[in-house]
């Protein structure tokens, strides 16, 4: 699913350069639950938008889904992102006066799915997530929890290859946060989606089938999980 070789990301201020990434080598295979960890600074964030498209290396290859990502046009990263990748973050970045609903539907908008078609596939991701009993409310009528899986339901809607999240617990209380990692488990286990999750939290990485430590741009640890339990 993800193939990462000897990828360099060097960050230029004036006549400094940090090496945010060095010579990294990570793959991720479909079903896979992985999460990423380490320390501010580390480069795991970096990492993180590498993954997702939304930041370019400086040398290296990568291969999402089979996609060369160095060879695709610009233009075409987009596409590429709508399609193959869906995101979660910490601040769930819904619309304020939108319903979830219509929060969920977006990404359908700009991939120019037919109205009737995203209210179907909408729903369907509503209730995929337990929320197809709060389609008609807007974020400030949902709680935390429900705020974050209406953000999973807009990454699952475009059937993409794998999920991201960026630290998708971290405004929760405990028990949504329980909640939300269940989830992710139930997706994983029972539909094979295929999740890369950064984290600062261990309790929280251990919920995952497998921990890729980073440390000042560099991998330091790669460790499998058996027998994780929520």
């Amino acid at each position: 699913m993800i193939k990462i070789t000897d990828i360099n990301k060097i960050y230029k201020t004036g006549d400094i350069e940090v090496h945010a990434l060095k010579n990294i080598n990570f793959e991720v295979k479909k079903g896979d639950f992985v999460s990423i960890i380490g320390a501010s600074g580390s480069g795991k964030s970096t990492m993180m938008n590498i993954i997702g498209c939304l930041d370019v290396f400086n040398s290296g290859e990568y291969l999402l889904d089979g996609i060369d990502i160095l060879k695709e046009k610009t233009e075409n990263l987009a596409e590429v992102r709508n399609k193959k990748i869906g995101f979660i973050f910490q601040s769930f970045n819904l619309l304020p006066k939108f319903t979830a609903l219509e929060n969920v539907e977006l990404p359908m908008l700009y991939a120019g799915v037919h109205y009737k078609e995203r209210a179907k596939r909408a729903k369907k991701a509503l209730e995929r997530v337990g929320l197809g009993d709060r389609m008609d409310h807007r974020p400030n009528e949902l709680s935390g929890g429900q705020r974050q899986r209406v953000a999973i339901a807009r990454a699952l809607v475009n059937n993409p290859v794998i999920l991201l999240a960026d630290e998708p617990t971290g405004n929760l209380d405990s028990h949504a946060e329980a909640d939300i990692i269940k989830l992710f488990k139930e997706l994983n286990e029972k539909e094979e989606m295929t999740i890369v999750m950064v984290t600062h939290e261990m309790s929280i990485a251990q919920k995952s089938k497998r921990i890729v430590t980073f440390k000042d741009g560099e991998i330091i640890e790669e460790r499998l999980l058996e027998n994780n339990t929520i």
